[in-house]
């Protein structure tokens, strides 16, 4: 099975990414949050920097593009390659009502002639030497149109296609459509990778055991919680308590350089603990001493406090706190 860390914005940022490689080495694939590709034809700076190829020595890392035209989806693989690449997703999955309503995301499921003629420019004015894959939902208001989405796909040669089997009015907390994924799986000629609701060894087991012929895994939020879940699920083994202080220690420093002081560091550093809550057996007392923290000092103090009083949940089946 090959693993794939899903993008998350603000969180699987290039600081993020090589400090989860640097302690837990076991991503096959690293996808970037969207860069959006967009008519004025230019990166962000922040954009620049994430995909930025000197910031990626060392991992495989794929530019995740968010369009909705032929025409800035060639200009954002033709710089992408420029940059180093040689492969890019193109986001059909986001949810998110700022990037649907503006037809981006899973806002292109709502129109297939649009989306199949995007697609037949993009591959006609391919830059040579790339590849593009697809993350896709299965529909906007439900995922009655899987099969003609499928074979819709089934047109282009996609280096893979990443299925969330939700719809867009899903969002993240419905339960995924297993039978919609199994009749993707079965209409689709594509090398399929599943993403949604890998949280925990159970669910993975739960997921292996329905849909042996799937070899690739993409992980979001199971992955933010435990960054060593890939690991775990392997060997069986549950993360180390020391390695993880190193990496939380780590990550605040990297951060507290690239994001401009501590104030921000604190906040982004907390809404990691959102997720990363859920890897251990606590008293909220201890994590209520992280999530009030104003300094650094006090922060790196009650992180070290909670991780070494804790109990990381050895179980497979978790307590999921972000469900």
């Amino acid at each position: 099975m090959k693993f794939y860390l899903a993008p998350m914005e603000g969180i699987t940022t290039y600081t993020y990414r090589n400090t989860v490689h640097k302690y837990f080495d076991h991503i096959d694939k690293y996808y970037t949050p969207f860069i959006v590709a967009t008519q004025n034809l230019r990166l962000k700076n922040n954009e620049k920097r994430d995909i930025c190829f000197d910031h990626n020595q060392g991992l495989y890392v794929v530019p995740q593009i968010l369009s909705n035209n032929a025409d800035t989806l060639i200009w954002a693989i033709a710089e992408c390659q420029r940059l180093g690449y040689h492969e890019v997703n193109l986001n059909l999955g986001c949810p998110s009502p700022t990037v649907v309503t503006k037809r981006r995301g899973s806002g292109m499921l709502g129109d297939l002639n649009a989306l199949d003629e995007m697609l037949d420019r993009t591959f006609k004015m391919m830059p040579q030497g790339m590849s593009l894959s697809i993350k896709t939902r299965l529909g906007i208001e439900d995922t009655s149109h899987t099969r003609e989405l499928m074979h819709l796909y089934n047109k282009y040669p996609l280096s893979e296609l990443i299925i969330h089997p939700r719809c867009t009015k899903d969002y993240y907390k419905k339960p995924v459509h297993l039978d919609d994924f199994a009749l993707a799986l079965q209409e689709s000629n594509h090398e399929i990778v599943y993403n949604g609701n890998i949280l925990d060894v159970y669910s993975y087991k739960q997921f292996h055991a329905q849909f042996p012929q799937v070899k690739a895994l993409m992980m979001g939020r199971g992955l933010i919680a435990d960054p060593d879940l890939v690991h775990q699920i392997q060997t069986g083994e549950v993360i180390d308590k020391e390695v993880l202080l190193a990496f939380l220690m780590e990550l605040f420093d990297l951060y507290k350089v690239r994001i401009d002081g501590v104030r921000n560091t604190l906040m982004k550093m907390k809404e990691l603990w959102f997720y990363l809550q859920s890897l251990f057996i606590f008293e909220k007392k201890d994590l209520k001493k992280i999530l009030k923290a104003r300094t650094e000092e006090d922060y790196k103090a009650a992180v070290a406090h909670f991780i070494s009083v804790s109990e990381i949940d050895p179980r497979e089946k978790r307590d999921i706190h972000f469900r």
